[in-house]
């Protein structure tokens, strides 16, 4: 009777203790994905402002990439190329925080009912970590999503500031900052406005699982020929990752297209703005800004 107790005690007692382990696993992955997200977004940050800027540009300019970025320079300056770096930067933090956080959390999830189910293995399945995705990024989708409505804001705005300005004319008003940005969104288009572009977002959460889905396809049809060696690999990856985006990149245009819309602006859903972009710029519209992309 008393060892039994003691048995059950210690079993009460071990359950916390895995419970807090399992918690303390999830931040750790959340902060090493936080930190990788703040220096890849410091180092590539200017391709991002060349990228937005050419998005929510209408036809009338068309230019390469040095093209581009010399233009910014000389309008702006170097600074000019890290416009509404500090809200990216505070952005991706907390986007990858919250995306490896409930990824490992969904993880943990699918694992512990592995074990109840009497699996051979705890290891996820492919759809498993295909649904473990799909939920850790609409669940950051619908948490960051206003602080991206406002750095694509701060990096369009700034654009637009300098390009109206002639000569003889008054000195461009210097461009507010995060804050200012934020509070004059709310002040003159309502909280809506924050989640403006949403959907298409959540549309871009399918981009890793179209990744993954092409990898896996193609390697199993070189499988069926030899053996598949590290290079084939990359290579095969390179492809897959090339290939969803070209399939979503739309879906981008069509998002920063929605954060920088006013309140005066068409209210269009998706299908119509592709449709608008379309008839108005061509095909090529959709992909304005692809050849400096670096998002994920």
């Amino acid at each position: 009777m008393s060892h039994a107790t003691t048995t059950v005690r210690d079993r009460k007692d071990a359950l916390p203790a895995s419970t807090t382990t399992q918690q303390s696993d999830n931040i750790a992955h959340a902060l090493a994905g936080a930190g990788g997200g703040l220096l890849s977004m410091t180092l590539t940050y200017p391709l991002i402002t060349l990228s937005t800027r050419a998005q929510v540009e209408s036809k009338k300019a068309h230019s390469s990439t040095l093209d581009a970025a010399k233009r910014i320079v000389q309008r702006e300056g170097i600074t000019g190329l890290y416009a509404g770096l500090d809200s990216a930067l505070f952005g991706i933090t907390v986007t990858n925080f919250v995306y490896y956080y409930w990824y490992e959390w969904t993880r943990a999830s699918f694992e512990r009912a592995a074990i109840r189910a009497g699996r051979a293995t705890k290891r996820l399945t492919t759809v498993e970590s295909m649904i473990a995705g799909a939920l850790a990024g609409s669940a950051t989708v619908l948490i960051t999503n206003p602080i991206w409505v406002v750095n694509t804001r701060m990096t369009a705005r700034k654009a637009e500031s300098t390009e109206q300005a002639i000569p003889g004319s008054e000195k461009p008003k210097k461009a507010p900052s995060t804050i200012g940005t934020l509070m004059a969104l709310l002040r003159e288009e309502g909280p809506a406005a924050l989640f403006a572009g949403v959907l298409p977002a959540l549309v871009l959460v399918i981009n890793p699982i179209l990744q993954y889905t092409i990898f896996e396809q193609l390697k199993n049809t070189v499988e069926k020929r030899r053996r598949v060696m590290p290079r084939d690999t990359f290579f095969l990856g390179a492809f897959g990752k090339l290939l969803a985006t070209s399939i979503t990149y739309p879906y981008i245009t069509v998002k920063s297209r929605m954060h920088v819309a006013s309140k005066d602006g068409p209210k269009d859903n998706i299908v119509q703005s592709l449709n608008r972009i379309i008839r108005e710029e061509g095909w090529a519209g959709l992909y304005k800004g692809i050849p400096y992309t670096s998002q994920p």
